[in-house]
């Protein structure tokens, strides 16, 4: 009967120890939310949308999170987050806004404040230390607008500048993306730089009526109260359509890419703010590059390419900023998306896993960064539907653990 009693307690203890052990294993710990913007409007309201996505952090998986919330206007184009991760914001193109929501800790999004601009917002930048929201708006007058942030909420603006093209005021000029140093400090630099492209030097199909070299992309640099005045040799060239730009987190390198010839061009920044080509780019990309991406350590570099369904992986030489797609030889098919990525990001939290929303496959794809080589593999059952037409992407991180971040 003692034996019988002990063999029963034996066989409960194993039951219980499996049981706690396939618990554990089933439980999915999330490392970041993933928040993708929708351009379609729904049957009750032209207001685009916003979906949450938790990912994973063994697997880089995703699934859907807080409840959708609208995007606060209008065909949302771009997103941004600030520094410490609690703002989010969202350009709105159809109804020209620029909405402010707050980031609870489980993710679920709450709007606060929306400003109106002159003309459709295009993309969106906020400084490190959450003080200034830049935006870069307009279809032929581009220009960049600098508002004041306070504890997230979006203030007046503090600077306005049209990116004119140099001998050729009057032409056509489209924006098509912002960026902002990432440390903001003197010593490192403190600036702000802006894409654009003639359109009346380039528009395929259409007569063009300049001469103007076409793509361009414009430099400030940021002084006392946020005030802006152009870094020397701005604004520089930077191919024929550029279409999204990226500084890396140490801020010794910007990076822009070139829609129109299928190329990543790359410059050096000097004195803090004036950019100079590297000498040995530009460098392939795939077809129709449309947005781009550093990991947080500064290391690689990822590019959507919208006509090949793909993404571009490139190893950043430290000492020289160039870009080696070494990390993938076979080519960028292999890194293979939904059907048109608009939009990349690398989360935050552990830097392992990337993501694109893509358009017209109406999904995110997933794709899991090696941290010792950059390759890129698929994640765990991607790519993951989400509403129609998605636009763009912001991740921020989520539960007690350390960010990979560099400082310089």
């Amino acid at each position: 009967m003692k034996f019988s009693k002990l063999s029963q307690l034996f066989l409960v203890s194993i039951i219980g120890l499996l049981v706690a052990t396939l618990m554990t294993a089933c439980q999915l710990v999330s490392i970041d939310y993933v928040f993708v913007a929708s351009s379609a409007p729904t049957a009750t309201s032209p207001d685009g949308q916003i979906d949450t996505y938790a990912a994973d952090s063994q697997s880089g998986a995703l699934r859907k999170g807080a409840a959708t919330v609208s995007a606060g206007g209008v065909d949302p184009v771009a997103m941004a987050v600030s520094s410490d991760y609690t703002n989010l914001y969202v350009a709105n193109a159809g109804n020209n806004t620029v909405v402010h929501f707050d980031v609870a800790s489980n993710g679920v999004l709450s709007a606060k404040d929306t400003i109106t601009l002159t003309g459709p917002p295009v993309s969106l930048a906020v400084n490190t230390a959450g003080t200034y929201l830049y935006v870069v708006s307009g279809t032929t007058a581009a220009t960049l607008t600098e508002y004041a942030l306070s504890s997230g909420a979006i203030g007046s603006a503090t600077a306005q500048i049209a990116l004119q093209i140099p001998g050729f005021t009057t032409d056509a000029v489209v924006p098509t993306g912002v960026t902002v140093l990432a440390n903001n400090s003197i010593v490192q630099g403190n600036a702000v730089y802006a894409t654009v492209y003639d359109q009346s030097a380039y528009n395929p199909g259409v007569a063009t009526t300049s001469t103007a070299h076409p793509g361009w992309v414009f430099g400030f640099t940021i002084g006392s109260g946020g005030a802006l005045a152009p870094a020397t040799g701005s604004p520089y060239q930077a191919g024929v359509k550029p279409s999204a730009l990226v500084s890396d987190p140490t801020d010794r390198f910007v990076y822009v890419t070139d829609f129109a010839s299928n190329q990543l061009i790359g410059y050096g920044i000097e004195g803090g703010s004036t950019l100079n080509f590297l000498i040995n780019g530009p460098f392939r990309t795939g077809n129709e590059p449309q947005s781009i991406a550093i990991d947080p350590r500064g290391k690689y570099m990822y590019v959507a390419n919208s006509l090949d369904s793909s993404v571009s992986a490139y190893l950043i030489d430290l000492s020289t900023g160039t870009p080696s797609t070494a990390v993938n030889p076979t080519g960028s098919a292999t890194n293979s998306t939904d059907t048109q990525p608009l939009s990349i990001a690398i989360d935050p939290a552990l830097g392992r896993y990337v993501y694109t929303a893509n358009y017209l496959g109406n999904s995110v794809s997933g794709f899991r960064l090696d941290p010792n080589a950059g390759n890129l593999s698929p994640t765990q059952a991607t790519p993951y539907p989400s509403d129609q037409k998605p636009t763009a992407i912001a991740i921020v991180p989520h539960g007690n653990h350390s960010l990979q971040t560099v400082t310089p």
